[in-house]
């Protein structure tokens, strides 16, 4: 059964989790999700986001699933409890918390632990008065604080926040702050159903975002939440691949992410919500699913995969299968073409990155050309960025051309950690937001062009994909690698980079052919699939 399977999944991950957090009653840590502080000591600070362990271990207690050896158990009640006391006693005075650097006052990582803290607080019937007065606290600055760039899973989480904690404390206290930001969500829905983050659209953080809606709808629904919530799920419906898999490279954001609890709770309305989640349990059920199993990633899934075991609708419609042809997405820049049994997703914003599916299996993904230009230094060039690229759409023939752009690879030094904690301890203490906006910029949106032109084309030859590509250099002295990999991504993404099986294709070394051309000469490569 796919409900258990939810279930499977999550609860594989407690041990993990309790692993994670600090469960000596004497320590001075003691409720700490964040291993690396409490007991390898290699960070000064612990991460706000890790309270939000406290919900997967909240479920786990009070949900009876099948092999569920956590339902009950006292420790797991106390444990959960230590860890919202924990991230009440180390939040800062205000009621924020930091995440990857000090005095950083993140919303997201504040959004994410206090609807953990609301969800367990009430799954755990807990009465501690430090713990609500935290919550207000918590909520209270929330309310007022608005982040640097459009991320509109964080706006609807702050709202789901503020409905909830309104409801704990019976108090209007946040009714219009509440209002006004879910008035930004809905305005913020591209009129193709889905909502922006950052540069463009992902379906990965898309899903979240229908579940965080589709909780607030439950709690107060409104005909404008209903109406964004059914373009945004038959929007989602498209990306669920042949298998069963999800997302990838040719998304804005590069995430696999897949959050099924909002298509449970919109399927008491819309049924055809449920049958998204069905094709998505057939491809997790094979090992499809994407790894999350990461120190600070964790938790998202688990919880939204314990919800949807919680919301499981019994009566479920059949799929149905997408008729043949082209579905273009302008706004997103997203092409989906059923031709026979193939179907190819292609992002005409990221250089033609694409995933081609025959019979129900992946036959290829491809991320764009690489190379390693000699500039001084080695930078890498790549293709495969959000950029505005001239497109060319026939019947049968796709064309993608542009420039390509450098890569972000900027690591941390001992310097660069050094002069971040100097000036977080002065200047940026009073200005995180700043500091926020510019480490975005030089992470994830800010590009420059690099020394290189592309050109792609795809077209269809009597059931099968020819791709011709072609990179043009200023100077092919200087190139020192060239190749096409299955999963490459160049920005910094927090649910990005993770690993799912599609990803296990060799990389397409091109460097040879590129050894005895001249200025003004192309490499070509062609493909048939």
């Amino acid at each position: 059964m796919s409900r258990e399977l939810f279930a499977r999944e999550a609860l594989a991950q407690i041990p993990k989790i309790l692993t994670l957090q600090d469960r000596n009653a004497h320590s001075p840590t003691y409720g700490c999700f964040d291993r690396n502080f409490w007991h390898y000591k290699i960070i000064d600070f612990p991460s706000g986001m890790a309270a939000e362990f406290v919900w997967p271990l909240a479920l786990a207690f009070s949900l009876p699933a099948p092999g569920n050896a956590y339902f009950q158990q006292p420790a797991i009640k106390e444990w959960a409890e230590a860890g919202l006391v924990y991230a009440a006693r180390s939040a800062h005075p205000d009621g924020s918390c930091d995440d990857y650097f000090p005095f950083e006052k993140a919303a997201g990582a504040a959004a994410f632990s206090l609807l953990a803290g609301l969800e367990s607080y009430a799954l755990l019937k807990l009465n501690n008065q430090e713990l609500l007065d935290f919550f207000a606290k918590r909520a209270d600055w929330l309310a007022d604080h608005h982040e640097s760039g459009r991320l509109t899973n964080h706006q609807a989480l702050i709202v789901l926040c503020l409905e909830k904690v309104g409801r704990l404390f019976a108090s209007d206290r946040w009714d219009k702050l509440k209002a006004k930001r879910l008035k930004r969500v809905i305005e913020w829905q591209n009129e193709e159903g889905w909502f922006q983050e950052y540069e463009g659209c992902d379906p990965g953080y898309h899903t979240l975002t229908i579940g965080l809606l589709a909780q607030i709808y439950e709690l107060t629904p409104t005909p404008e939440l209903k109406t964004a919530l059914e373009k945004a799920i038959r929007f989602v419906a498209h990306f669920v691949h042949p298998d069963g898999s999800f997302g990838g490279e040719y998304t804005s954001r590069n995430t696999y992410n897949y959050f099924p609890h909002g298509f449970e709770i919109a399927g008491k309305w819309l049924p055809e919500a449920l049958a998204i989640n069905d094709r998505f349990a057939t491809g997790l059920g094979a090992g499809l699913g994407s790894c999350y199993a990461d120190d600070h990633i964790l938790g998202h899934h688990c919880w939204s995969y314990l919800l949807t075991y919680q919301h499981w609708a019994a009566e479920r419609p059949a799929c149905v299968d997408f008729p043949q042809g082209r579905t273009h997405f302008k706004n997103a820049g997203l092409v989906i073409d059923r031709r026979g049994a193939s179907v190819l997703y292609l992002a005409l914003t990221k250089g033609g990155v694409f995933k081609l599916f025959t019979n129900g299996k992946l036959v290829t993904s491809d991320t764009q050309f690489s190379a390693q230009v000699d500039t001084g230094k080695v930078r890498t060039a790549v293709a495969h960025l959000v950029s505005k690229n001239k497109v060319e759409l026939a019947e049968e023939t796709i064309t993608i051309s542009g420039k390509l752009g450098w890569a972000k690879t900027k690591q941390m030094t001992t310097f660069n950690l050094v002069v971040l904690r100097g000036l977080m301890f002065t200047v940026g203490r009073f200005f995180p937001d700043l500091i926020r906006k510019l480490l975005q910029r030089i992470l994830i949106t800010g590009k420059k062009p690099a020394p290189l032109e592309f050109r792609r084309t795809l077209t269809w030859r009597h059931g099968q994909l020819h791709v011709a590509d072609e990179l043009i250099a200023e100077s092919w002295d200087k190139v020192q690698a060239v190749g096409i990999g299955a999963a490459q991504t160049s920005i910094y993404v927090v649910m990005s980079r993770t690993f799912q099986a599609g990803q296990m294709q060799p990389w397409l070394d091109l460097t040879s052919r590129t050894k005895n051309l001249k200025t003004g000469e192309t490499l070509k490569v062609e493909r048939t699939f």
